[in-house]
């Protein structure tokens, strides 16, 4: 395994273990679990996980969001997982659509990177050709990178083949065989020369059928149905045939049936569907490009979030694969750059050095397009800074589909996405445009979210010069020690004996446990509140110092949504040792049948040399609980 064992061991774990996952994808910043039962994984100790930025549940799946570092951590998981068997997707238990997106997503998330790739290839074979002139456009090299471009999208089936059948639950090689079928280039006479349908058309035991005149490659629909169809008839042979002989008679009956058909029905019908839908995506387009482009620009983050953005995608690829340009997701292009000014204005404007800091990466993330940090870390829990770059979302979205601006090809994120948009002859008119725009969303994103401002928390700690220089840098002063005070009365108790494994296991982190003797909680040093769980059932704070707590009140008490709590902070307030945070009903959560002790856990300890806690017996407000110690 690699440097991201521990976390992925914990990450499934705290998802139910790897009898609950029936599948798992990843997209650039998120680990999507298709579990057997959600309410089994532990959402909130997944959301208070170092490492892990949020969690997010929307089309039946169960999102863990990591950050650019996503595919790493996936490969650590993978090997805690092991081998998966194909199971049969039961799909999500939300309606038609989320069962549409589910399924789009977990079809298209594995080829998307390569895709966008292949793309960015004809891109730059654009430029190269439009630069050099006809004496590169004539050349081998030419044809080579036309053929690094060109081949993913001409035998595309092939690729959905293995991730389509993989979703739908059979055997991904075979619906590899199934999609080579579709884009078999031997439909030739003896001849050799005269195709079938040149010579009086195609039939199969009589029955005549035809293909389309560009064949079945770049096609999407077609292999799309004859998967499912496949994986359906591959589990009801498998009921049937002996396991003597099923290795080989379930792929060879499955084939037999579902190629013939795939020509015959499957692939003529879904190709008219395809078209349909593709036409139908049109018209709402054509009917007022400008208001279009404004709502896709607008609700393109939000879509992002719930993974609905997803609806879009299988025709946008349609409509390239058959050498197309698209305007689908034009009013989408300059929406990250938009968020990456908001966040930009939030690293500037704020005096909460932590926020500060958490910025400075959300912000690079968002030029390459990465705005999954921005949203969750900065701007989303800020409010207006978010809703900010959606303003200036939709309206560049207006503005570039009111230029007419069109992708030629998948192009990647960010300003990787500038090569999808040169047209074949070479033309960057659509490039620049999106340059222009883009430059602009960034400033407007960034002078909006100024504008409207946000509630920040600014330290009333004056600094020493030595602290406001290496603050200024987004660094923060290391010391010997840092310890943390008793935010409660009451009896001390090793971690190990937290009435939840989550705790008890080191899982967060080190600590130890309190029975509290009443229902306050105090600021245990001079920091920040870091998060503030809705339900005031648990506060996560930062010292000025970098030590991380959380303080968890009882076991399982989410349950009791927020009943017997009161919270006297906000989050990202700052708080001085000894002030009151919250205060919680003893008595009336003991009734309700929930254990009262109270885990107080470093969550960053693993930045430490040592986490010592305390050897009393007992404690009360201001004595030294936990002291953290730094490695010289």
């Amino acid at each position: 395994m690699g440097k991201y064992e521990e976390l992925a061991k914990k990450i499934v774990k705290e998802v139910g273990g790897k009898e609950n996952v029936n599948s798992l994808t990843n997209c650039i910043t998120r680990l999507r679990f298709k579990l057997k039962d959600e309410s089994k994984a532990n959402t909130e100790v997944l959301k208070n996980m170092d490492g892990v930025v949020t969690v997010m549940q929307a089309g039946g799946q169960y999102q863990v969001v990591i950050g650019n570092h996503v595919p790493d951590v996936r490969k650590d998981v993978d090997a805690v997982l092991g081998v998966l068997e194909p199971v049969a997707d039961e799909g999500p238990k939300g309606n038609l659509f989320d069962r549409f997106v589910d399924m789009i997503s977990g079809i298209f998330q594995p080829i998307l990177a390569p895709l966008s790739a292949a793309g960015m290839l004809k891109g730059v074979n654009a430029i190269l050709a439009f630069a050099l002139g006809s004496s590169f456009s004539g050349s081998s090299t030419y044809a080579v990178f036309n053929a690094m471009g060109d081949g993913l999208f001409l035998f595309l089936p092939i690729f959905i083949g293995y991730t389509a059948m993989k979703k739908f639950g059979g055997s991904p090689f075979l619906g590899m065989m199934i999609a080579s079928s579709l884009v078999y280039t031997g439909f030739i006479d003896g001849s050799a020369t005269t195709t079938f349908a040149e010579a009086g058309g195609l039939n199969f035991f009589g029955i005549p059928f035809s293909i389309p005149a560009a064949g079945y490659g770049s096609t999407v629909m077609p292999i799309i149905a004859a998967t499912a169809f496949s994986a359906f008839l591959e589990k009801q042979l498998r009921k049937i045939i002996p396991d003597v002989v099923k290795l080989f008679l379930v792929p060879f009956f499955t084939a037999l049936i579902a190629i013939p058909l795939t020509f015959l029905v499957i692939g003529p019908v879904m190709n008219v569907v395809a078209d349909g839908l593709g036409n139908g995506l049109l018209a709402v387009q054509a009917f007022n490009p400008i208001i279009f482009g404004a709502i896709v620009g607008f609700t393109w983050q939000i879509l992002v979030m719930f993974g609905m953005h997803w609806a879009l995608i299988p025709f946008v690829i349609i409509s390239l694969s058959q050498g197309q340009p698209t305007s689908l997701l034009t009013g989408s292009g300059s929406v990250s750059f938009a968020q990456t000014g908001a966040v930009l204005a939030v690293m500037l404007k704020t005096k909460n050095l932590r926020l500060k800091e958490l910025a400075i990466p959300a912000f690079i993330s968002g030029i390459f397009g990465v705005t999954e940090p921005a949203i969750y870390g900065i701007t989303l829990p800020k409010k207006k800074p978010f809703w900010a770059s959606c303003i200036v979302g939709g309206v560049t979205g207006a503005i570039a589909m009111g230029l007419g601006i069109q992708a030629y090809q998948m192009g990647g994120l960010g300003i990787f996405r500038y090569t999808g948009t040169i047209a074949p002859d070479g033309n960057m008119r659509f490039a620049i445009y999106n340059m222009i725009l883009d430059a602009a969303a960034l400033c407007a994103g960034f002078a909006l979210a100024w504008a409207l401002g946000f509630k920040d928390d600014e330290p009333t700690v004056a600094l020493s010069k030595e602290e406001a220089k290496l603050a200024a840098t987004g660094q923060q002063k290391k010391l010997a020690k840092d310890e943390v005070f008793s935010p409660i009365a009451g009896n001390v108790l090793p971690l190990s004996e937290a009435r939840d494994a989550a705790f008890s296991e080191g899982i967060m982190g080190k600590g130890l446990v309190i029975e509290p003797a009443n229902g306050d909680i105090i600021a245990p040093f001079d920091g920040t509140v870091m998060t503030l769980f809705p339900t005031n059932h648990a506060i996560g704070l930062i010292s000025e110092n970098g030590t991380e707590v959380l303080i968890h009140i009882g076991i399982d008490t989410v349950q009791l949504e927020g009943e017997g709590f009161e919270a006297f902070v906000e989050q990202n307030a700052v708080v001085k040792k000894g002030d009151k945070l919250v205060h919680f009903d003893v008595q009336a959560i003991e009734e309700a049948g929930y254990n009262t002790q109270v885990p107080i856990i470093v969550t960053n300890t693993a930045d430490y040399a040592d986490v010592i806690a305390t050897a009393e017996p007992s404690v009360k407000p201001g004595d030294v609980l936990i002291t953290t110690v730094i490695a010289n």
